[in-house]
């Protein structure tokens, strides 16, 4: 924990607060009614905007680490191993132990249990963010420039041949769901598609490397010449490449999140460059602060807000209310009354994220932001 905010470029920090703005939005959907199309995510092949919000996370980690893999120039090998080793360990743990929270369960028949460590589920989205960081990290820190590019094309192509060879493209038989079952086991995958299939997997962590190296370089780019207009243009540029790679691509490995594609990389990691791009000709060049301060604040504690919005559903959903969890009693009887529908599953939604911005628009104005 620190009692001061690292300087920032403004617009770096206004896309992670909206990134986590939206995703505690299509994390928290109430229950009772279907949410807006918008605020899921695709079934399988395709892509909705819910499906840019994790990836553009990953994309301002890497901006983050254009800021800090200078910082570790001036310090010895084994120092800043141990300090990225140490990070990612921490962000991997508060995930793993998220999925575990809050440690028991309850049912009609047994009353409350621990709930066995045999059942938690290894991987998820702070596990992916780790594994992504202190992979990208170590990378960064070892290897040129150059290295890193055709590493990279070399993953996408990479990814895409082994799931040509080793599967199919479908949840039940693409080779990352075969990984992860022989590794991990079915008990510890996700089963929210009624299937044990991790959309966080193993395997699928390697295409996911692209954007935190995309934000990395976009980054890199920026503190290199600027908030100016050809900082804006070569960013679209490169975001246009990408977007159109993917879009020729998606012809033959179909863009899908879940099974994070090498064309859905490129077509994230293009769209989140694309929209840093416009925040910094809005909010730099034209000097628009509309929003800034309110986004600030999600951008300025991010981690602590994400997990604070995962444990107040977690909570909910854990505790009983008659025969429904409190997440349910509470949609229904509330936010389903006031506002029938998407709306008011949407309701609920804003009410979370309210919610945790509140608590950290407090830690901001006690200038506490807490760093792992």
């Amino acid at each position: 924990m620190s009692q001061s905010s690292n300087a920032r470029y403004p617009a770096i920090d206004l896309l992670r607060g909206i990134t986590v703005c939206f995703m505690i939005i299509v994390n928290t959907g109430g229950s009772g009614a279907e949410p807006y199309a918008l605020l899921q995510h695709a079934e399988w092949h395709g892509f909705t905007p819910t499906d840019l919000v994790f990836p553009t996370f990953l994309f301002v980690v890497g901006n983050a680490l254009a800021f800090t893999m200078p910082k570790m120039q001036d310090i010895g090998n084994s120092e800043a191993g141990l300090k990225i080793l140490k990070r990612t360990a921490l962000i991997f743990l508060l995930g793993y132990l998220m999925y575990w929270f809050p440690f028991v369960r309850f049912s009609e028949t047994e009353g409350w249990s621990l709930k066995p460590i045999a059942e938690t589920r290894i991987l998820g989205v702070l596990q992916r963010i780790a594994l992504c960081y202190g992979i990208s990290a170590f990378m960064l820190r070892a290897l040129p420039a150059r290295t890193i590019w055709i590493t990279g094309i070399m993953i996408l192509l990479g990814y895409w041949a082994m799931l040509v060879w080793g599967g199919d493209y479908t949840i039940e038989g693409n080779l990352a769901r075969q990984v992860d079952r022989l590794l991990l086991g079915d008990a510890h995958l996700y089963h929210g598609d009624n299937i044990a299939f991790d959309p966080e997997g193993l395997l699928s962590t390697l295409p996911a490397l692209i954007n935190v190296w995309a934000g990395y370089f976009a980054a890199t780019h920026i503190r290199k010449h600027g908030n100016s207009y050809k900082t804006v243009a070569d960013l679209l540029v490169a975001a246009f490449v990408m977007m159109s790679v993917a879009y020729l691509w998606d012809r033959l490995f179909p863009v899908n999140k879940k099974l994070w594609t090498s064309s859905f990389s490129l077509l994230t990691s293009g769209l989140s460059m694309a929209i840093l791009a416009l925040l910094i000709h809005l909010s730099e060049i034209h000097k628009y602060k509309m929003g800034a301060g309110f986004f600030g604040v999600f951008g300025r504690n991010p981690l602590f807000i994400y997990l604070l919005s995962e444990l107040i559903a977690i909570l909910m959903w854990a505790i009983p209310a008659g025969d429904k969890s409190v997440y349910e009693y509470v949609n229904e009887q509330v936010f389903q009354a006031l506002m029938p529908g998407s709306n008011g599953s949407l309701l609920f939604a804003l009410a979370v994220m309210f919610t945790c911005w509140i608590a950290g628009l407090f830690l901001d104005k006690k200038r506490i932001y807490i760093r792992v």
